[in-house]
Protein backbone atom coordinates (compact mmCIF):
# COMPACT_ATOMS: atom_id res chain seq x y z
CA UNK A 1 0.00 0.00 0.00
CA UNK A 2 1.25 3.44 -0.92
CA UNK A 3 0.68 5.99 1.82
CA UNK A 4 -0.92 9.16 0.51
CA UNK A 5 0.18 12.69 1.36
CA UNK A 6 -2.43 15.20 2.48
CA UNK A 7 -1.14 18.74 2.09
CA UNK A 8 -2.34 21.38 4.56
CA UNK A 9 -3.94 24.58 3.28
CA UNK A 10 -4.72 26.82 6.26
CA UNK A 11 -6.90 29.76 5.24
CA UNK A 12 -6.62 31.29 8.69
CA UNK A 13 -4.85 34.19 10.40
CA UNK A 14 -4.01 32.21 13.54
CA UNK A 15 -2.96 28.61 12.83
CA UNK A 16 -0.10 27.55 15.08
CA UNK A 17 2.53 27.12 12.37
CA UNK A 18 1.64 29.02 9.20
CA UNK A 19 -1.21 31.23 10.32
CA UNK A 20 -1.59 34.28 8.10
CA UNK A 21 0.66 33.11 5.26
CA UNK A 22 -2.27 31.96 3.15
CA UNK A 23 -5.15 33.84 4.74
CA UNK A 24 -6.55 35.31 1.50
CA UNK A 25 -8.18 33.11 -1.12
CA UNK A 26 -5.78 33.79 -3.99
CA UNK A 27 -2.70 33.03 -1.90
CA UNK A 28 -4.32 29.90 -0.45
CA UNK A 29 -5.31 28.64 -3.90
CA UNK A 30 -1.80 29.20 -5.21
CA UNK A 31 -0.37 27.40 -2.20
CA UNK A 32 -2.70 24.46 -2.69
CA UNK A 33 -1.77 24.16 -6.36
CA UNK A 34 1.91 24.31 -5.42
CA UNK A 35 1.46 21.55 -2.82
CA UNK A 36 -0.28 19.43 -5.45
CA UNK A 37 2.53 20.02 -7.94
CA UNK A 38 5.04 19.01 -5.24
CA UNK A 39 3.31 15.68 -4.74
CA UNK A 40 0.29 16.06 -2.45
CA UNK A 41 -2.41 13.51 -3.26
CA UNK A 42 -5.06 15.38 -1.28
CA UNK A 43 -5.43 18.97 -0.10
CA UNK A 44 -6.98 19.66 3.31
CA UNK A 45 -8.50 23.16 3.37
CA UNK A 46 -9.33 24.65 6.77
CA UNK A 47 -10.74 27.98 7.87
CA UNK A 48 -10.64 27.53 11.65
CA UNK A 49 -7.50 27.05 13.70
CA UNK A 50 -7.42 24.06 16.06
CA UNK A 51 -4.15 25.05 17.72
CA UNK A 52 -4.09 24.77 21.54
CA UNK A 53 -6.02 27.66 23.05
CA UNK A 54 -7.79 28.64 19.82
CA UNK A 55 -11.31 30.03 20.02
CA UNK A 56 -14.09 28.83 17.74
CA UNK A 57 -14.91 30.67 14.52
CA UNK A 58 -18.48 31.31 13.32
CA UNK A 59 -19.48 29.01 10.42
CA UNK A 60 -20.25 32.05 8.26
CA UNK A 61 -16.69 33.35 8.66
CA UNK A 62 -15.25 29.88 8.11
CA UNK A 63 -17.20 29.47 4.89
CA UNK A 64 -16.19 32.89 3.57
CA UNK A 65 -12.58 31.78 3.99
CA UNK A 66 -12.70 28.28 2.60
CA UNK A 67 -15.39 27.96 -0.07
CA UNK A 68 -13.62 29.98 -2.82
CA UNK A 69 -10.46 27.95 -2.16
CA UNK A 70 -12.24 24.58 -2.19
CA UNK A 71 -14.08 25.46 -5.39
CA UNK A 72 -10.98 26.65 -7.26
CA UNK A 73 -8.83 23.70 -6.20
CA UNK A 74 -11.54 21.18 -7.08
CA UNK A 75 -12.05 22.83 -10.46
CA UNK A 76 -8.31 22.51 -11.04
CA UNK A 77 -8.63 18.74 -10.54
CA UNK A 78 -7.33 18.45 -6.98
CA UNK A 79 -8.80 15.98 -4.50
CA UNK A 80 -10.00 18.33 -1.77
CA UNK A 81 -10.77 17.70 1.88
CA UNK A 82 -12.57 20.23 4.04
CA UNK A 83 -11.19 20.52 7.57
CA UNK A 84 -14.24 21.52 9.59
CA UNK A 85 -16.27 20.70 12.68
CA UNK A 86 -19.42 22.37 11.34
CA UNK A 87 -22.18 20.53 9.49
CA UNK A 88 -23.16 23.57 7.41
CA UNK A 89 -19.57 24.14 6.28
CA UNK A 90 -19.16 20.46 5.44
CA UNK A 91 -22.26 20.50 3.23
CA UNK A 92 -21.30 23.74 1.50
CA UNK A 93 -17.76 22.53 0.86
CA UNK A 94 -18.92 19.20 -0.59
CA UNK A 95 -21.25 21.13 -2.88
CA UNK A 96 -18.22 23.23 -3.90
CA UNK A 97 -16.27 20.10 -4.79
CA UNK A 98 -14.74 18.64 -1.62
CA UNK A 99 -14.57 14.86 -1.58
CA UNK A 100 -13.57 14.41 2.06
CA UNK A 101 -14.81 15.95 5.29
CA UNK A 102 -12.08 15.98 7.95
CA UNK A 103 -13.65 16.55 11.36
CA UNK A 104 -11.04 16.60 14.11
CA UNK A 105 -13.85 16.30 16.68
CA UNK A 106 -15.17 13.05 15.23
CA UNK A 107 -18.67 14.49 14.99
CA UNK A 108 -18.79 15.60 18.62
CA UNK A 109 -18.52 19.38 18.11
CA UNK A 110 -21.66 19.56 15.94
CA UNK A 111 -24.30 16.91 16.53
CA UNK A 112 -25.66 17.45 13.00
CA UNK A 113 -22.41 16.71 11.17
CA UNK A 114 -22.62 12.92 10.87
CA UNK A 115 -26.16 13.01 9.51
CA UNK A 116 -25.23 15.83 7.15
CA UNK A 117 -22.25 13.97 5.69
CA UNK A 118 -24.40 10.85 5.34
CA UNK A 119 -26.54 12.73 2.77
CA UNK A 120 -23.48 13.25 0.55
CA UNK A 121 -21.02 10.98 -1.23
CA UNK A 122 -18.08 12.40 0.69
CA UNK A 123 -15.76 10.27 2.79
CA UNK A 124 -15.44 11.25 6.45
CA UNK A 125 -12.34 11.49 8.62
CA UNK A 126 -13.17 11.02 12.30
CA UNK A 127 -10.57 12.47 14.65
CA UNK A 128 -10.06 11.46 18.27
CA UNK A 129 -11.12 14.46 20.36
CA UNK A 130 -11.93 15.21 23.96
CA UNK A 131 -13.04 18.80 23.74
CA UNK A 132 -12.34 22.18 22.16
CA UNK A 133 -8.86 23.54 21.62
CA UNK A 134 -9.34 26.20 24.29
CA UNK A 135 -8.91 23.60 27.05
CA UNK A 136 -7.84 20.40 25.29
CA UNK A 137 -4.90 19.69 27.59
CA UNK A 138 -7.11 19.84 30.69
CA UNK A 139 -8.83 16.74 29.30
CA UNK A 140 -5.63 14.77 28.71
CA UNK A 141 -6.19 12.37 31.59
CA UNK A 142 -6.03 8.68 30.71
CA UNK A 143 -5.70 5.46 32.67
CA UNK A 144 -4.51 3.80 29.43
CA UNK A 145 -4.22 6.29 26.56
CA UNK A 146 -3.99 3.67 23.81
CA UNK A 147 -6.94 1.62 25.03
CA UNK A 148 -9.08 4.70 25.53
CA UNK A 149 -8.24 6.19 22.13
CA UNK A 150 -9.10 2.88 20.45
CA UNK A 151 -12.40 2.63 22.32
CA UNK A 152 -13.38 6.24 21.65
CA UNK A 153 -12.54 5.98 17.94
CA UNK A 154 -14.64 2.82 17.75
CA UNK A 155 -17.52 4.67 19.41
CA UNK A 156 -17.30 7.45 16.82
CA UNK A 157 -17.17 4.98 13.94
CA UNK A 158 -20.25 3.25 15.36
CA UNK A 159 -22.01 6.62 15.60
CA UNK A 160 -21.15 7.36 11.96
CA UNK A 161 -22.51 3.97 10.91
CA UNK A 162 -25.71 4.62 12.86
CA UNK A 163 -26.04 7.94 11.00
CA UNK A 164 -25.89 6.09 7.68
CA UNK A 165 -22.23 6.36 6.71
CA UNK A 166 -20.85 2.96 5.64
CA UNK A 167 -17.41 1.81 6.84
CA UNK A 168 -16.08 2.10 3.28
CA UNK A 169 -16.44 5.89 3.56
CA UNK A 170 -14.75 6.22 6.95
CA UNK A 171 -11.20 7.19 7.90
CA UNK A 172 -10.05 7.39 11.53
CA UNK A 173 -7.41 9.72 12.94
CA UNK A 174 -5.94 9.04 16.41
CA UNK A 175 -5.73 12.79 16.99
CA UNK A 176 -2.05 13.29 17.68
CA UNK A 177 -1.69 16.50 19.68
CA UNK A 178 -5.42 16.77 20.43
CA UNK A 179 -6.13 16.30 24.12
CA UNK A 180 -2.82 14.48 24.55
CA UNK A 181 0.38 15.56 26.24
CA UNK A 182 3.88 14.79 24.98
CA UNK A 183 4.44 11.19 26.07
CA UNK A 184 0.84 10.25 25.37
CA UNK A 185 1.33 11.11 21.70
CA UNK A 186 4.32 8.79 21.47
CA UNK A 187 2.32 6.01 23.15
CA UNK A 188 -0.41 6.35 20.53
CA UNK A 189 2.06 6.49 17.65
CA UNK A 190 3.76 3.32 18.84
CA UNK A 191 0.32 1.69 18.86
CA UNK A 192 -0.59 2.68 15.29
CA UNK A 193 -0.79 -0.98 14.16
CA UNK A 194 -3.62 -1.38 16.68
CA UNK A 195 -5.38 1.69 15.27
CA UNK A 196 -5.02 0.20 11.78
CA UNK A 197 -6.38 -3.03 13.24
CA UNK A 198 -9.74 -1.34 13.83
CA UNK A 199 -10.34 -1.99 10.12
CA UNK A 200 -10.62 1.56 8.82
CA UNK A 201 -8.23 3.68 6.78
CA UNK A 202 -6.01 5.69 9.14
CA UNK A 203 -4.89 9.31 8.76
CA UNK A 204 -1.96 10.47 10.88
CA UNK A 205 -1.10 14.14 11.45
CA UNK A 206 2.07 14.97 13.34
CA UNK A 207 3.16 17.95 11.27
CA UNK A 208 5.16 20.57 13.24
CA UNK A 209 3.29 19.73 16.42
CA UNK A 210 4.26 20.68 19.92
CA UNK A 211 5.33 17.20 21.00
CA UNK A 212 7.97 17.15 18.23
CA UNK A 213 9.43 20.43 19.47
CA UNK A 214 9.51 19.02 22.99
CA UNK A 215 11.33 15.93 21.73
CA UNK A 216 13.95 17.97 19.87
CA UNK A 217 14.49 20.71 22.48
CA UNK A 218 17.50 20.27 24.76
CA UNK A 219 15.37 20.94 27.85
CA UNK A 220 12.05 19.61 26.52
CA UNK A 221 10.57 23.10 26.17
CA UNK A 222 7.74 23.48 23.67
CA UNK A 223 8.84 27.03 22.82
CA UNK A 224 12.56 26.36 22.27
CA UNK A 225 13.57 28.81 19.47
CA UNK A 226 16.38 26.50 18.36
CA UNK A 227 13.78 24.01 17.13
CA UNK A 228 13.16 25.73 13.82
CA UNK A 229 10.41 25.01 11.33
CA UNK A 230 12.83 23.07 9.14
CA UNK A 231 13.82 20.86 12.08
CA UNK A 232 10.17 20.16 12.84
CA UNK A 233 9.56 19.34 9.17
CA UNK A 234 12.39 16.81 9.27
CA UNK A 235 10.93 15.27 12.42
CA UNK A 236 7.53 15.21 10.72
CA UNK A 237 8.97 13.36 7.73
CA UNK A 238 10.48 10.73 10.03
CA UNK A 239 7.22 10.18 11.90
CA UNK A 240 5.38 10.06 8.56
CA UNK A 241 7.64 7.25 7.36
CA UNK A 242 7.11 5.34 10.60
CA UNK A 243 3.34 5.88 10.30
CA UNK A 244 3.44 4.57 6.74
CA UNK A 245 5.34 1.50 7.87
CA UNK A 246 2.65 0.94 10.52
CA UNK A 247 -0.04 0.94 7.82
CA UNK A 248 -1.30 4.54 7.70
CA UNK A 249 -3.47 5.31 4.67
CA UNK A 250 -2.34 8.95 4.59
CA UNK A 251 -0.22 11.49 6.46
CA UNK A 252 -1.21 15.14 6.84
CA UNK A 253 1.73 17.55 6.46
CA UNK A 254 2.80 21.13 5.81
CA UNK A 255 6.03 20.26 3.97
CA UNK A 256 5.02 17.94 1.15
CA UNK A 257 8.47 17.68 -0.43
CA UNK A 258 10.25 16.47 2.71
CA UNK A 259 7.59 13.87 3.36
CA UNK A 260 7.42 12.79 -0.28
CA UNK A 261 11.18 12.27 -0.38
CA UNK A 262 11.24 10.44 2.96
CA UNK A 263 8.45 8.09 1.90
CA UNK A 264 10.21 7.45 -1.41
CA UNK A 265 13.51 6.59 0.30
CA UNK A 266 11.69 4.26 2.69
CA UNK A 267 9.97 2.57 -0.24
CA UNK A 268 13.26 2.04 -2.05
CA UNK A 269 14.87 0.67 1.12
CA UNK A 270 12.15 -1.96 1.48
CA UNK A 271 11.77 -2.85 -2.21
CA UNK A 272 13.69 -5.99 -3.18
CA UNK A 273 15.73 -6.11 -6.36
CA UNK A 274 16.31 -2.37 -6.78
CA UNK A 275 19.60 -1.75 -8.51
CA UNK A 276 21.96 0.46 -6.56
CA UNK A 277 24.16 3.24 -7.86
CA UNK A 278 27.88 2.57 -7.69
CA UNK A 279 29.92 5.35 -6.19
Amino acid sequence: MTTLIMGIVNVTPDSFSDGGRYADADTAIAHGLWLRAEGANLLDVGGESTRPGAERVAPRVEQERVLPVVRALAEAGAVVSIDTMNASTALAAVEAGARYVNDVSGGLADSDLLAAVATTNADLVLGHWRGPSADMYARAEYADVVQEVLRELTDRADAAAAAGIPPSRLVVDPGIGFGKKGAQNWDVLRALPRVVGLGHRVLVGTSRKRFLTEALATDGAADDPSVTESRRDLATAVTSVLAAQAGAWAVRVHDVVATRDALRVSEMWRRPGVAGVRG
